[in-house]
């Protein structure tokens, strides 16, 4: 962990020139590549916003109490049920709460349904779930593996050289991704609620119903709480880590599945955040995600209805402009003299065309600004 309070990888040893090599053709910091997962094998076509999509809908699932728990509608928690009742998977991959730091995370293995649960629910705040990818690489059994779209494209491209992936991970999941606040940032909502760090037993960012809470829970017993307008507005999307703000596929194009909040819109045509019963945004990109969502469905485990992919823009604005203005601001990045991550098939021209000149104009020069300015 580095101020502000990022994980950030550190060399403690040598390295081969083939290591060299393994990590700079998939640390998606460096390189996002997907022309071989954004359609490719599935016959489909990519769409430039939002990926492949063999089916496109909204759902939740139908444990109340895990709909309830999850930030959405429990969608990802319900097919990981489903994965490992059904005998897909033995194992399953996930972060939760760090027990020994409850605002921060730790990746561990599910094995059960109340594994699940106790992990269900958004975790704003750094994790690195990859990091003991090979000691789960070696453990006996399959596993499915959730996490950010990063982690999933990061893992799909070592699955190209390293065979175990395909034969071990069956099911990757992803979740719409908005960044990685800051430490600093869990710091600043603590502060807000007049909460010492140490007193805190229990932190939820998210969940408990949809969109949730902020919630922190004492050594007394109490809780102090905050709403996610508040806690995420004002507070977490202020500490994003920069290469968050350029990230090409924040929406899990890689993944089997991936799902998002299928926000209400306001009169305004802005998500709602009004408390409601959880509903989920459900992608499934290729014919295992698809061929699990129907079983899942089948078993009467979740409840689907089919969107039109062009609606999705309206429940999750903020991801459809940064995906248009990607190319806007890696060309604020050339001016200013930065290095430039590498991003292939991910149809960013396609994606700019959407946007208007003024948009793009206006992205281009704020991120300049920005650089000129040295607050970046």
């Amino acid at each position: 962990m580095q101020e502000p309070g990022y994980l950030r990888p550190r060399q403690n040893a040598a390295l081969t020139p083939g290591e060299e090599t393994a990590i700079a053709s998939a640390c998606p910091g460096l390189v996002v590549d997907e022309r071989d997962t954004c359609g490719a094998g599935n016959g489909l076509g990519s769409d430039a916003l939002w990926g492949p999509a063999r089916f496109v809908g909204t759902g939740y699932a139908t444990d109340a109490a895990l709909r309830h728990q999850a930030s959405s509608g429990g969608v990802i928690s319900m097919v990981l049920v489903h994965a490992l009742e059904s005998g897909l998977v033995d194992f399953i991959v996930q972060t939760g709460a760090d027990d020994a730091v409850p605002t921060a995370n730790s990746t561990g293995k599910s094995t059960g349904y109340a594994d699940i649960f106790a992990a269900a629910g958004s975790r704003y705040t750094a994790s690195a779930p990859l990091a003991e990818l090979e000691s789960w690489l070696q453990q006996s059994g399959r596993f499915a593996f959730v996490g950010k779209p990063c982690d999933v494209a990061a893992l799909r491209a070592r699955a190209r050289t390293d065979p175990r992936i395909n034969a071990k991970v069956p099911l990757m999941l992803a979740f719409f991704c908005a960044g990685i606040p800051s430490a600093a940032g869990t710091g600043r909502i603590l502060d807000a609620l007049g909460v010492d760090a140490d007193e805190v037993i229990g932190f939820r960012y998210r969940g408990d119903g949809w969109p949730g809470y902020a919630t922190a829970t004492l050594r007394d017993g109490s809780n102090r709480r905050m709403t996610y307008a508040d806690s995420w507005g004002d507070i977490l999307s202020k500490e994003l880590q920069f290469r968050c703000k350029i990230c090409p596929d924040a929406v899990g194009n890689a993944a089997d599945i991936s799902c998002a909040d299928a926000w209400y819109g306001d009169d305004r045509g802005y998500p709602s955040f009004e408390e409601a019963e959880g509903r989920s945004l459900v992608i499934a990109r290729t014919r295992v995600g698809e061929a699990l969502l129907a079983e899942a469905r089948a078993a009467g485990r979740l409840v689907t209805a089919p969107l039109a992919i062009a609606e999705i823009a309206k429940m999750q604005p903020s991801q459809a402009r940064r995906k248009k203005q990607i190319l806007s601001r890696l060309a604020a990045m050339a001016v200013a003299g930065r290095p430039l991550p590498r991003y292939r098939g991910l149809r960013l021209w396609a994606a700019a065309a959407r946007d208007t000149p003024v948009g793009q104009a206006r992205s281009f020069a704020g991120l300049l600004r920005r650089f000129i300015q040295g607050r970046i």
